[in-house]
């Protein structure tokens, strides 16, 4: 089986690292810049705990149409990115193959197989590329996997990572199961979700304030906590997100406790923890003057609820300041 990772960050170079490391699989990669030299150098390696994996893709390059049509490709770009590379993934894949999207935030393909409102989301994939050439190929993923990138081609993980694949029907098809296994068999513990849609509300229920209060106060998710204040406005993201993903169809209010996930993240890293701690991805891109998943968290979220008629006053605060913060961000780049 031929696996690509398209895009090795921090995700990525994790995926990558396990995969080239197990030998039970063709890996290739797709990365640029500093990145792609590190990995044709030294190959990737990924650091978790005491344990270090490491091995060397078949090949890695920034022209995906230099490589053998994949089984598997794995795009693990930012959201906003997504729709520029649509096209350079579909011709990679396989006539067969499949594109498998861990994304942190609401995702290109959510209301495929919706026959009420079935069609792309404006906000996520402006001019429909995704929807046209991928959404038929399409696996959903909700990666709970911290890492960071140390060093170009060098991942640093805490914590432990987990990876849950599902189609977007529900149905547990042979190529999810098969893309599943795969990863299983190389050491990443990976299950199928018949419900990947309610997986990304659990997931996004924290994101929707660890990541853009992370990139809004530079705080790491203990020290929003820690602060009243910020915690505020963090309880109140979470709320009005229940109450969104409620009206949708996925009512998690009963089993997410806000104040309990809230008060449970520590100021600080564990006692016994080494290495760096790791912000919030958001943050990660502030810090790395990179422009930010702005409507995949907060911009896509407040769509869904003024189509739902769910009042969001915390949201329509936070998310044009950090709108504010990506155009700065934008606009420092540019120079």
């Amino acid at each position: 089986m031929k696996v690509c990772i398209f895009g090795v960050g921090a995700i990525g170079g994790h995926l990558g690292a396990k995969l080239c490391a197990a030998k039970k699989t063709e890996v290739y990669a797709v990365a640029r810049g500093t990145q792609l030299d590190a990995i044709r150098k030294s190959g990737l390696t990924l650091k978790s705990g005491s344990e270090e994996f490491h091995g060397r893709p078949e090949a890695a390059t920034d022209d995906p149409g230099t490589l053998p049509r994949q089984d598997v490709v794995i795009v693990t770009l930012k959201a906003h990115a997504l729709p520029s590379v649509a096209a350079a993934v579909e011709q990679l894949l396989a006539p067969t193959g499949v594109a498998v999207f861990p994304l942190n935030g609401l995702t290109w393909w959510w209301r495929y197989g919706d026959k009420a409102r079935q069609g792309p989301l404006p906000l996520l994939d402006p001019q429909h590329e995704l929807w046209n050439r991928l959404r038929e190929r399409a696996l959903g993923c909700v990666a709970y996997s911290p890492n960071y990138v140390i060093s170009p081609a060098v991942v640093w993980n805490i914590g432990t990572s987990r990876w849950v694949i599902g189609e977007p029907s529900g149905e547990n098809t042979q190529r999810v199961q098969t893309v599943v296994e795969r990863l299983n068999a190389s050491g990443l513990r990976a299950e199928v979700s018949r419900d990947i849609r309610g997986e990304i509300w659990r997931k996004f229920s924290s994101n929707v304030w660890s990541n853009p209060l992370g990139a809004i106060t530079r705080l790491n998710q203990g020290q929003v906590t820690a602060s009243p204040d910020v915690k505020q406005v963090a309880a109140g993201l979470m709320r009005e997100t229940l109450e969104i993903a409620a009206a949708m169809g996925w009512d998690l209010r009963s089993e997410i406790d806000v104040e309990k996930q809230l008060s449970s993240r520590p100021a600080g890293p564990p006692a016994a923890a080494t290495g760096p701690v790791i912000p919030p991805s958001m943050l990660q891109d502030v810090l790395a003057g990179r422009s930010l998943e702005v409507e995949a968290h907060l911009g896509q979220l407040q769509a869904f609820a003024r189509e739902y008629r769910v009042g969001t006053p915390t949201l329509d605060v936070v998310l044009p300041l950090l709108r504010g913060l990506d155009q700065s961000i934008r606009q420092a780049a540019a120079r």
